[in-house]
């Protein structure tokens, strides 16, 4: 089963497929399946052209899996991987020329 622990959307910088990225949809996803549990932080770059404007472009959409062990989701692991996406989406922002601007929150968070 796969879940949204968390989701929320920000401003950002980036060009991908020549087309200005303003907005990110950033991610902590959790993967459970035959016994083991896995956990991807991910990254979406999108147009946001306007205030209205989250449609989501899967074209510039990157991830890193960051925990995958024998078990379920445990609410202790995954405040312990919130404490650590914000490097981790950086760094996926990055090595692909783009960043995400934290102190832009563009909604408020979901949590799954």
């Amino acid at each position: 089963m796969v879940i949204n622990v968390y989701s929320q959307y920000f401003g950002a910088n980036g060009t991908f497929s020549g087309v200005e990225r303003r907005g990110a949809l950033v991610l902590l996803i959790s993967d459970s399946e035959a016994g083991t549990i896995s956990y991807k932080a991910a990254v979406s770059f999108f147009p946001h052209r306007d205030e209205e404007d989250f449609a989501v472009s899967y074209d510039a959409y990157f991830e890193k899996e960051i925990y995958r062990a024998p078990g379920r989701r445990s609410k202790k692991r995954e405040a312990a991987l919130m404490e650590t996406l914000q490097t981790e989406i950086d760094e996926l922002a990055s090595a692909n020329d783009a960043t995400v601007d934290w102190s832009n929150p563009l909604n408020e968070a979901r949590l799954g």
